[in-house]
């Protein structure tokens, strides 16, 4: 895969009209993925079914057990990245001398926990904070947010929302 984010016009209009929010106060966003080749999704749902496969636990999903991600949402057999119009995102500092560094969010991205629920009590007030001006800034120019975590956003009214497109990416 190339390391390349690619979108319905529709939404990288928005993101980008979210991008300028939050230019005005020294801000900027950092997309960790955009749109997934269904083939992709496939691979990852191979790897979620191989209960054996538990390499990964730690870092991404160290509160629930690997057999219950597809039960509890965090992974579903069809991605709505496969539609062109859903992102993963979050803000970063622009300029001095900490330019691109990401506000702390309260947990790391693709962290399958509740820890990563937008609206976790748990996490503290400032870290939630900076998930509300992401997610209001993105509902704000027509995104939905995914209940789940606080990075997964997908164009509301999107072009394809019933399409899986499966073209390479390279």
């Amino acid at each position: 895969m190339a390391p390349q984010c690619i979108l319905t016009v529709k939404a990288a209009e928005a993101l980008r009209e979210v991008q300028a929010d939050l230019g005005s106060f020294g801000l900027g966003l950092k997309v960790f993925d955009c749109y997934r080749p269904q083939s992709a999704v496939q691979q990852f749902v191979r790897w979620a079914r191989d209960l054996d496969d538990t390499k990964t636990k730690n870092r991404f999903y160290p509160d629930v057990e690997k057999s219950s991600l597809f039960k509890e949402g965090y992974i579903a057999a069809r991605s709505s990245h496969s539609r062109g119009s859903t992102v993963d995102l979050t803000i970063v500092e622009l300029g001095g001398n900490e330019s691109g560094g990401e506000l702390d969010m309260g947990s790391n991205f693709d962290l399958f926990s509740p820890k990563s629920w937008p609206m976790n009590r748990e996490i503290a007030s400032s870290r939630r904070a900076h998930r509300m001006l992401l997610r209001d800034l993105m509902v704000k120019h027509g995104f939905a947010p995914y209940e789940q975590e606080w990075w997964h956003f997908t164009l509301r009214h999107e072009p394809y929302p019933t399409t899986y497109f499966n073209f390479p990416v390279q």
